[in-house]
């Protein structure tokens, strides 16, 4: 299809996650306790634009929707929590200002109102804070970010609608062998965005990777069973999609270096290149090529 029918398989994609879409922006609607809503899951799953898509959702169904984001809650890079080896931590969730965001949950919940900061990654600082944020008794706060549903944060907010998104998914052939696996789904994502938004190569990403992973499973995977719904953001065409760009950063690097990066190049031999002018400017494969309605 990526080859022969392209619109077609985009239609079908994009369509899949819109009744999701839908679905969960219903839920939470149909709930009005659910003043707050907590979207977690690891790297590069498409929290961003998935927020943002929820939120228009709300809004069409009547109901004010604000997102943030839990990376506007990370300690000055002075204060940096430091792992084993005296390198800034920031898969920890210990990396963010918990006293912060329990303050600003409280105020909504409490108050209706709050402001929220805003951190520079540019000076690795919090660089001040929002207006004022009102909710009415109809209106959702959705919070995003990798540690949204750590106890820590999410077990103060008992009535939060709490969900955990994730590209789940691998590409299978006709005989149903893997071809390409979701890990590596993820990890293109990341290199094609860091590439894009900060000019990093695939050394870059895949020299923080083994950490990125291990960030996964202290501090994200063992809270997902938290969730009320999980969500997969894996899309049929993606693969297609990020080829053209993430091959010619792999083939950069030199051969053998990361085992992965040989493995996902193989797993690309098997998959056909889609054009990005397929892809809608709304569409979650857009938060990592650019273009995205949602910048990440």
């Amino acid at each position: 299809m990526a080859a022969n029918d392209p619109a077609f398989l985009v239609s079908k994609a994009e369509e899949r996650y819109s009744d999701r879409l839908d679905e969960i922006a219903e839920r939470i609607f149909s709930d009005r306790e659910k003043r707050i809503v907590m979207l977690a899951g690891p790297s590069a799953s498409g929290k961003t634009t998935t927020a943002g898509l929820i939120a228009s959702r709300l809004e069409s169904r009547g109901a004010k929707a604000f997102t943030v984001s839990l990376d506007d809650f990370y300690h000055d890079q002075r204060d940096a929590i430091l792992d084993e080896n005296g390198k800034p931590d920031y898969e920890t969730v210990n990396a963010l200002n918990i006293a912060l965001i329990d303050s600003c949950l409280e105020d909504i919940i409490k108050n209706g109102t709050t402001r929220l900061p805003h951190f520079d990654f540019v000076s690795g600082r919090r660089s001040g804070f929002s207006d004022p944020i009102t909710l009415g008794k109809d209106d959702v706060l959705i919070v995003e970010g990798i540690h949204a549903l750590n106890d820590v944060i999410v077990g103060k907010n008992p009535k939060a609608f709490k969900l955990y998104i994730a590209a789940r998914s691998n590409v299978v052939d006709e005989d149903g062998a893997v071809v390409f696996q979701h890990p590596w789904l993820r990890l293109c994502r990341r290199i094609v965005r860091d590439y894009k938004f900060r000019g990093s190569d695939a050394n870059f990403t895949l020299k923080m990777w083994p950490n990125v992973r291990r960030g996964e499973k202290l501090y994200i995977s063992p809270y997902k069973e938290n969730a009320d719904l999980m969500f997969d953001s894996s899309l049929p065409d993606e693969v297609a999609v990020l080829k053209p760009f993430v091959v010619p950063l792999l083939e950069a690097l030199p051969q053998g270096k990361y085992e992965i990066a040989d493995d996902i190049l193989r797993g690309f031999e098997r998959i056909e290149i889609m054009e990005e002018s397929n892809i809608a400017p709304s569409s979650l494969v857009r938060e990592f090529i650019g273009g995205s309605i949602y910048p990440s």
